[in-house]
């Protein structure tokens, strides 16, 4: 099996992928570390706060920084992986403004926006570690099947059902154009280490597809199959088809 770990129940997964951030600002007191939003990390990101209450280590030198956001809504929308993240783990762990990296929900050029993004990330030395989550149709960030793999930066279209809900919750009228501005394939490929996380038996399917199906623009994440420094963590369920 390629480079997997696959956990026993949820608290094993969500303990092994919290470990992972925490060994990586360990080991590389300089990182510039990529967080995802969704259900599969807001747990993890709990584990990582509360092992740091209880035994705070050294993150002054960290950036931290989402892999995507949400376009056309307020930052302070409680959807907004800015918000997001901040609430479940950059205040928790007392990380500077400076030191958390973000793309704007609001701009007026959007090409300048996402240069700007990726020229900062490229400042601080590129991306050491990413934890990506998966969606269940294959996607990486906001990149939906289809996306080509040289993509840099860009904003993408949204998944219809997450539009809805989001014009729902931000009453976004129709005319107001909501999408993603996310990393890349491209970009996702230049980290230094990659772990990619998924639980649940919604997620089987597309697991076994991504790591033994062809490497296909259909399955975004089928292309980590080719990074030399992947980790592909799961708990039982979502690795069901595959052990």
């Amino acid at each position: 099996m390629k480079n997997s770990t696959i956990a026993k129940n949820e608290t094993e997964f969500d303990n092994l992928a919290a470990w992972r951030i925490i060994n990586e600002i360990g080991g590389n007191p300089q990182a510039v570390i990529g967080l995802s939003t969704g259900q599969t990390t807001k747990n993890i990101h709990a584990v990582v706060s509360r092992i740091y209450q209880q035994y705070p280590f050294d993150v002054s030198g960290i950036t931290f920084f989402g892999v995507d956001e949400v376009t056309n809504v307020p930052r302070e929308y409680e959807g907004a992986c800015y918000t997001m993240l901040k609430t479940q783990i950059i205040d928790a762990l007392g990380i500077p403004e400076e030191n958390f990296i973000m793309p704007p929900t609001l701009s007026t050029d959007w090409d300048s926006a996402c240069r700007r993004f990726q020229e900062t990330l490229a400042d601080r030395g590129g991306i050491d570690f990413l934890m990506l989550g998966l969606g269940e149709n294959g996607h990486l960030g906001f990149n939906q099947p289809g996306t080509p793999f040289e993509s840099e930066t860009y904003i993408s279209k949204m998944d219809e059902l997450l539009e809805a809900r989001i014009r729902k919750e931000t009453n976004s009228p129709p005319e107001k154009k909501l999408g993603g501005l996310t990393l890349g394939i491209r970009n996702i490929m230049h980290a230094r280490k990659i772990v990619l996380v998924a639980k649940g038996a919604s997620k089987a399917e597309i697991v076994k597809k991504l790591l033994y199906g062809p490497v296909t623009t259909d399955v975004p994440a089928s292309v980590l199959q080719l990074h030399p420094n992947c980790e592909f963590l799961l708990d039982e369920e979502a690795a069901k088809y595959i052990i």
